[in-house]
């Protein structure tokens, strides 16, 4: 995902605290916030995968009058016999993630993204043959180009549809 203006405002900062039941008021409390280490209303740590709501080709966004993952449709959401463009099957899985805080992101901030290549591995499965993971980095600019977080995401996907374990 690659947000090109990500602006932190703090009544999303407490709607995305709420909605990972963190009750710490350092996220809604602007007097509580000032009188603690951060000084201010911060961000939750893993706020920033809500940077995907403000890019608009983000794929698990939902469009209206449009099929989307998790629409019910199929049990993924996603046909099984579509193909990706790397050979294996449309779906891909959230392996890992990892956030690095150079600093808070505060109310105010307007946060640019860069994203960059990550490493690619395989291994081998039991079930879906071949995995394929792929590593993308992103990188969080605040509006005077200081680096707040760095985000570092890894997928997987896999050669083909797993099959039943014969086990």
């Amino acid at each position: 995902m690659a947000a090109e203006r990500f602006p932190v405002e703090a009544s999303h900062i407490m709607m995305f605290a709420r909605s990972v039941y963190d009750d710490n008021p350092v996220y809604y409390d602007a007097e509580y916030a000032a009188g603690t280490e951060a000084g201010a209303i911060i961000a939750p740590p893993t706020f920033m995968q809500a940077a995907a709501q403000f890019d608009p080709a983000w794929p698990l966004r939902p469009r209206i009058n449009q099929p989307w993952f998790g629409s019910g449709a199929n049990p993924s959401g996603i046909d099984p016999d579509t193909k990706s463009e790397n050979g294996g099957n449309a779906g891909t899985l959230h392996a890992e993630q990892h956030f690095e805080y150079h600093r808070h992101p505060r109310v105010g901030d307007v946060l640019c993204a860069t994203v960059l290549p990550g490493r690619t591995w395989e291994k081998e499965g039991r079930r879906a043959g071949k995995l394929i993971f792929n590593e993308t980095i992103t990188e969080y600019r605040d509006q005077g180009g200081e680096l707040a977080v760095t985000v570092r995401g890894v997928g997987v996907r896999t050669e083909r549809p797993a099959t039943q374990n014969q086990e």
